[in-house]
């Protein structure tokens, strides 16, 4: 898989094709003097139990993973911090109202998107929300359940950094 950087070209600043790797995160425009790092992106992942212990698990509804099982989450936007992306996300995708979010662990991971690794650190956190029974599919999620603890198969999950994180908060937090 080639780095992610290999798919800028041009300088974002200058226009200048004399945008050169400058070291394994950043190019360099030897036109304008502007270096470009690649960070990664936020993304959020929410665990979300209810009154009987089930977790919140979502189908995905597009690709990357189409038809597989998922947690609520996404990416942060420009603007929010992280626990405003997971309250926000949770919202979209299950119909959810989150009253409080706990930061759990991180997971570094490369997410895949129209065929380019994107750099991600994925913030996974234990939410809590207002009422389980307005839940309900949208945005993302092409549908939304509640399942036992005992009935999660890891490989069900069509995302490797949702499935490490999914395991690790299985072995830590359950």
């Amino acid at each position: 898989m080639k780095h992610p950087l290999d798919k800028f070209k041009y300088c974002p600043v200058c226009g200048s094709q004399h945008f050169m790797p400058n070291s394994m995160k950043s190019k360099f425009c030897h036109e304008c003097g502007f270096e470009y790092f690649m960070n990664p992106s936020s993304a959020n992942v929410a665990f979300i139990r209810n009154d009987r212990g089930e977790l919140l698990v979502t189908r995905r509804k597009n690709d990357p993973a189409k038809g597989t099982l998922d947690l609520p989450g996404g990416f942060a936007d420009i603007g929010e911090d992280a626990e405003q992306g997971v309250v926000r996300e949770v919202k979209e995708e299950t119909g959810l109202d989150v009253t409080s979010v706990k930061y759990l662990f991180s997971h570094a991971n490369l997410y895949l998107y129209s065929g380019l690794p994107i750099p991600t650190l994925d913030l996974f956190f234990q939410c809590e929300v207002k009422d389980c029974h307005t839940l309900h599919a949208s945005d993302d999620a092409e549908t939304c359940m509640w399942m036992s603890i005992t009935d999660i198969d890891l490989s069900d999950f069509g995302l490797m950094s949702v499935r490490e994180g999914l395991g690790r908060y299985l072995s830590q937090f359950t």
